[in-house]
Formats: C-alpha cells, structure tokens, sequence
C-alpha cells in the first residue's frame, strides 16, 4: 500500500507546480486579485495513514439517527420536536429524504413506512403552500423533496407517485413566503431546489434559470461570494460574516453548480465556489472540525456541511485529471466525518443520534444554542447532509494528507469575517481578529482572541473554544433544565479567549469583551510546513486609546510558544480558557508553573505551561458557559518583562508535560526541547526536520549532516534518525550520508534503505 501511495504521488507530483493555477485561474470578475499561500510539500510532520474509511460509514450514521426521529413521528408524518412539542422548519422532508437514501442503499430496514409516511405529510404541506409549511420554510423543501421521488418510486404506487409529483410543481411564489425578501442563504436554498425541480421535469427550465439569475444578478447572491477575498460566501447577517453559515450559502451553491447548472452565470459560479472550497481546506482543523467563529458555530451540521462541499469537490477534481486534489478533498471529508462520530449519543433512548452543539449537556439546556438551533430541524440537516454526501461519493478516491494536516500557511480571511489561521506541522492556531459588538440574538457569537488550538490526531475540544459570550455580564437568566418543570439559574458572564488581560479602573478586563474598541493585526515571519512564526498585534481603535500589547507565536507540529508583552507600565496577564465540564466532567489539575485539562476516556491532554520563572497563575475567575462547555478563565501573570507560555497538545504517547519543561531552554534564536530544536527557520523533531537554507545539523555536532546546492525550502521525514524521504520546493541536489540525490521540486523522494 505503501509504495502504491508513493507512486500516485510520484505520477501526481509534477501538478503541484500547477497547484497554483486552481487556486487562481478563472477568477470571476470583480474578485479581489489574492493569490492562496502556496502550498508546494506532500510529506507531512508525523506519520500518516490513509483512514480507509468507506462510505457505508455514513448510512451506519443516517440509520441510526433516522431510528429515533421516527420514534418523534406522528400519525400525519410529521416529525414532532421533543422540546416543542409540535413540527419545526424542515425536519420532516430531511428525515424523508434521508429515509429514501437509506432505502436506495438497502439500509432502510423498518423505516420504509416512515419515510412514505413523512413524504405524503411533506409534499402535501408543499402545495398547500408557505402557510400550511411548518415556520414558512418553504425554500427548504424543494431539493430533498423533488430528488426524493425517485428513491421513493420502487417502494410506492404509480398512483401515489403521481400524486407526489404534481404536488412537487407547486409555483415557487407560492412556496416561498416573502418572495423578494429572504435574499441572504436562504435565497441559495430556492436556487439549488428549482434547478433540481427543472432537471427533473417539474417546472419549466427557462422560469428556473430566470429565477436562478435574477438571484444571482438582482438579489445579492452574486457579489456575497464573488467580492469576497477568498470566494467565501457572505451572509450579511452579523458583524463580523459567520464562518458557519459561509458554508450553508456556499454549500447550497456547491449542490446548484454540481447538478450541471448551465444558465449564463454558471461559468462564475463554478469558479466561485471551486476556489472558495480550496480555501476552506485551509480553514479546517486538523481535527476535522469546521471553523468556529460567528452564529451557529460548534454545531455538528457544520461538519458534515464541510464534509459534502469536500465531497462533492472531489469528485469535480477527479473528473478535471487533478488527482492530487481530489485526493485531499476525499481526505479532508473522512476527517470531517470523523469529527461528528465524537458527538454521536450513547445513551438511551437516543443512542445513535447525535447532539446539536459539540458538547455533551442535556439539548434541553440549550448550550451553544442560537434560536433557530432546535433538536428536530439540526438533527434533520446531520441526516439530510450526510445522505447528500453518501450520494456524492461516486468515485474510488485515494487519499492524499489534507493541506490541514502539512501545514506550511498563515491565512487571514477578507475583513468581513476577520479571522486568521494559521498551520505547522499539523497544529493550527485560528484567532478572531475582531470580535462582535453588535448583538445578535443578544450574544456575540465571535470573542476577539485567539479561539482554537488544534492538532492532527488530538481532540481539538480541549481548546480553547468561545463560540459565544453575553454583552450584559452578569445578567441572570432561568430555563429549562430539560427534566419536568424544574427551572434552573445560572450567571452567563462575559466572554474569555486566549489573549491579554489588564487592570482598569481597578478591574481586570479580558481582550474578549472589548470588540468594540479593540482589533488585532496579524504580523506574518516565517512559514513553512514545520514551522510558523506570525504576532497579533492588539490595539485600542477608538475612543481614548488603551494599551498596546504584542503576542507573538511560534507554532511548531509539537507545539506553540506564545510571548505576550507590552511596552506600557500596568499590570497585565495572559488569560487560559480552561475547559472544565462539556456536559461530563473532565480531569483539570494545576500547580505552580502550570494548568492541564483532560479527557479521561480519549486520553488527549491540553497543557497551559509558563516559561517564566516569576510565574502566578490566578484562578478567582468564575467560570463561563460556552459553546464547548465550562470554561474557567485563568490568568497568567509575571514581573518579568513578558508573559511567556508554552501551549502543550499532549497525545498518550508523548513525554510527560512536566519532563517537556525540564528540557525547555531558550537559545539565541529558538528554543529547545526533547520534542525537538527550533531555530529562527530550522525544526528539528523526532519523525521530521526541515526549514528553509543551504544544510541542516541534524544531531546537533557542530557538523552538517545534509546539505543543498541552493538555498531551499525543504522538508524531511526521519525514522530511526535517519532521512528516509525528501521534499524541496524547487529543484536541487541534496547530499546526504556520502550521496546526492536530485529533488525535483514539490516531488517527495523516498531514499534508499541503508544497507549494512
């Protein structure tokens, strides 16, 4: 397998010079001239196996699910919301469509009934028109109604399915209420569904495409996604844009162009998307996770939105010959689904289904929640969009690392959405570089600070993670516990992310709850795959003016190293959300140098160490409600000149948090651990070692142990101490052990085995 592999890499490494032309080439009119980093190495950090993941994963995933929503099914087929006690939004088409799927598949085993039943309550509700629709969602119901006859047409009656039919070429103004309002994603939805109803014959083809291009042209579609920096799609509904709605707009985009759209725009569109999901590769955790920031984040259905829009991209991949993309697509997509099984419920009589939001509390206590956030409507897109993935996995896809998982960029978003992220290795660093000051739904669902570490094969939940906070600290709120009629009160205070802290006006204040006046600017150093340097620089940007702080980072594949100082006189710290309770407890422990949080069955350690030898760590904070969980704020301070702090994503298998301490020690231009070396633009690890220059001192004798003809970029993998693969990006010879080898540039090379 192994050599096939290399192989494919070998057959594929000459596109990578090309690799650049996708992320570029048909760029539509009016779109800003950016160019994606470049993203010229295959090797990755650690070592990496294919998933083998087979897509009847999925069907196991929609079965289970399905189970218990039709356990909510009444006698007319509607799926009844346990915590509404009545219909809600879309939740009976999806359960409908995912059923059909399941039947397709053979997997459908004592839902066919449900599944009809559901169709018959849906496609009715569908020509009675938007006010017999359950919360006027009619533009939901067009696509997985209409693709759903025929999965249903072997199960039912030539009668019924006719009826189904005409039913399903209801006029869309009848369907859609508010017409010509509703022009944000929900527009997308009435696109995607009347080009589906015209491909199969169920309203005329010229009305569709009008409609299609009267939103694309007259409606906004067209300039949310086209003006963006990096053709993501902007809903316009908050401040900053919501990285999880940019993938319900896109993703609705995606399905329309992937159907063979052929009206006038289609040629736009396509170039839109296909470089709007190269560039959420590079938004994705290593973990699998979609981005968090923005309404709606931490939702499960943002993965699995991530997951089909890899899907599908995969697949247009392929049939374009770029097998190393579509390689990375099938790869991100399995990470993306991976993700989701994390949150599936275990306990009775909802095993098999999933949480809402990426948490394990009660759905009745509403965590992470936004209004629309229900049990019946969520639990409907998980199925809907994973029967939609099931469906668009067409090919045998070998996969390549995810860009997620190589690392080697620094990305800021357009300013709409004002978020940066940042990869080495494998470990990713996203930070907020605004945060909302205007309410939405009474919360900010985007904290100023940075948000997430995340590495590959490590639980990205450890954090930190605030998809949320209240700008009324402090307000008191009561709800339901979720058991009977008991109420319970709890204090929703401000919002925390890991970012400066100071005292004003006698109080210490935390960078999250000052988006209003605050900002951060990302200053770029160095980039490559096994090493990142960049600083947030964080300043007052009305008002008064406040202080200036400088937080700089060097993210290795091992971990970060984060210095956090200021050139003005006041007492400052660094604040660590610590996640202590997602629903269950997890295992928190802190000492004089350092704070740890922990999952008990997985393993997985999240570290907070100070490198200050004057160290106090506050903890009077109390603790805050976030998407993930509780978090409990703790700060970080010293007398010394700057806050320094290693940030420690422990696996099971790597050194003790305490023995990595011991062994730190700065040098004139790093550091260095028994993880591995790192100097101004050298890494030297355990399984890899690269940089960027003419030779590299692997055992750290004074003496070269391999060297380049030309200054280079290069990455090198290692077992046993030795090179054992090569990767430059550009052509060069390498000499190493008495021998030259000729990298071609962007093309692994595996060296021979040493022989005694």
């Amino acid at each position: 397998m192994e050599k096939l592999i290399e192989m494919k890499i070998f057959i594929t490494s000459q596109l990578a010079l090309l690799i650049l032309s996708f992320w570029i080439h048909c760029l539509p009119v009016g779109a800003q001239n950016n160019s994606l980093p470049e993203l010229p190495f295959h090797l990755t950090a650690a070592p990496w196996h294919e998933s083998e993941l087979e897509k009847t994963a999925f069907l196991d995933a929609i079965a289970s699910t399905c189970r218990v929503v039709a356990r909510h099914q009444d006698s007319s087929g509607a799926i009844i919301d346990p915590y509404l006690d009545r219909e809600h939004q879309y939740a009976t088409p999806y359960f409908a469509f995912a059923v059909g799927v399941l039947l397709e598949a053979g997997k459908g085993e004592g839902l066919q009934e449900a599944g009809i039943l559901a169709m018959e309550h849906s496609t009715a509700d569908f020509a009675a028109g938007s006010k017999s629709i359950p919360d006027e969602h009619g533009e939901f119901f067009i696509s997985p109604l209409s693709h759903a006859l025929e999965l249903y047409r072997p199960h039912i009656s030539p009668e019924t399915y006719e009826s189904w039919e005409r039913r399903m070429q209801t006029p869309l103004e009848r369907v859609m209420q508010n017409f010509d309002g509703r022009i944000n994603n929900w527009r997308t939805y009435a696109m995607k569904g009347e080009w589906s109803r015209a491909k199969l014959g169920l309203v005329d083809r010229d009305q569709a495409v009008e409609f299609i291009e009267t939103a694309w042209h007259e409606l906004s579609q067209r300039v949310r996604i086209v003006n963006d920096k990096w053709n993501l799609y902007q809903d316009w509904s908050s401040d900053p844009q919501s990285l999880a709605v940019e993938a319900v707009g896109r993703g609705n985009l995606i399905g329309l162009v992937m159907e063979g759209y052929d009206g006038p725009s289609a040629g736009e569109m396509k170039a839109a998307i296909r470089r709007g999901t190269q560039t959420s590769l590079l938004l994705q955790a290593p973990d699998g996770q979609a981005p968090a920031n923005g309404r709606t984040d931490n939702h499960i259905f943002n993965d699995v939105l991530y997951q089909l829009a890899f899907e599908s991209l995969a697949e247009d991949a392929l049939a374009r010959g770029d097998s190393l993309l579509a390689g990375q697509y099938r790869r991100a997509a399995n990470l993306a689904f991976r993700s989701i099984l994390r949150w599936q419920r275990e306990d009775k009589p909802w095993e098999g289904s999933f949480f809402i939001t990426k948490n394990h509390f009660e759905p009745g206590l509403r965590v992470g929640y936004q209004p629309a956030s229900q049990w019946g409507n969520y639990t409907g897109a998980t199925i809907q969009h994973l029967a939609e993935a099931w469906m668009s996995r067409q090919s045998t896809i070998s996969e390549q690392p995810a860009p997620t998982e190589i690392g080697g960029y620094a990305l800021e978003t357009d300013g709409k959405f004002g978020a940066f992220f940042a990869n080495a290795g494998g470990l990713q660093v996203v930070a907020n570089l605004r945060g909302a000051s205007i309410p939405k739904y009474n919360l900010s669902w985007t904290p100023l600070g940075v948000i997430r570490f995340s590495k590959a094969g490590w639980d990205a939940r450890l954090g930190p993670s605030d998809g949320e906070h209240d700008l009324k600290a402090g307000t008191q709120y009561v709800m339901r516990t979720g058991s009977g009629d008991t109420l319970d009160t709890y204090r929703r205070l401000s919002g925390v992310t890991f970012g400066p802290e100071w005292v004003e006006r006698d109080h210490w204040v935390r960078i999250a709850d000052l988006a209003a006046n605050y900002q951060a600017v990302p200053e770029i150093h160095f980039v490559h795959p096994l090493l990142v340097k960049f600083t947030l620089h964080y300043s007052y940007v009305t008002g008064r003016g406040g202080p200036y702080f400088k937080q700089h980072f060097t993210i290795t594949p091992d971990l970060v190293v984060s210095r956090l100082s200021s050139p003005q006189s006041l007492p400052y710290g660094l604040t660590v959300p610590l996640l202590e309770n997602d629903g269950r407890p997890l295992q928190t422990g802190m000492n004089e140098t350092m704070v740890y949080t922990g999952f008990p069955l997985e393993g997985d350690r999240q570290y907070f160490i100070s490198l200050n030898k004057d160290i106090r760590i506050d903890s009077n904070a109390e603790a805050i409600r976030s998407t993930y969980g509780w978090l409990k704020p703790l700060r970080f301070e010293s007398k010394e000149p700057s806050v320094d702090l290693m940030v420690y994503p422990k696996s099971p298998e790597n050194p003790e948090a305490d023995e990595l301490l011991s062994s730190f020690s700065w040098t004139e231009d790093g550091f260095s651990t028994l993880l591995a070396t790192v100097k101004e633009k050298t890494y030297i690890g355990q399984t890899s070692a690269g940089g960027e220059g003419k030779e590299l001192d692997l055992n750290g004798d004074g003496t070269a142990d391999v060297s380049f003809d030309a200054v280079c970029q290069f990455v090198l993998q290692l077992e046993s101490q030795r090179i054992i693969r090569a990767e430059a990006d550009r052509q060069v010879t390498m000499t190493y052990q008495g021998k030259d080898y000729t990298l071609m540039a962007s093309r692994p090379l595996r060296l021979p085995v040493a022989t005694e």
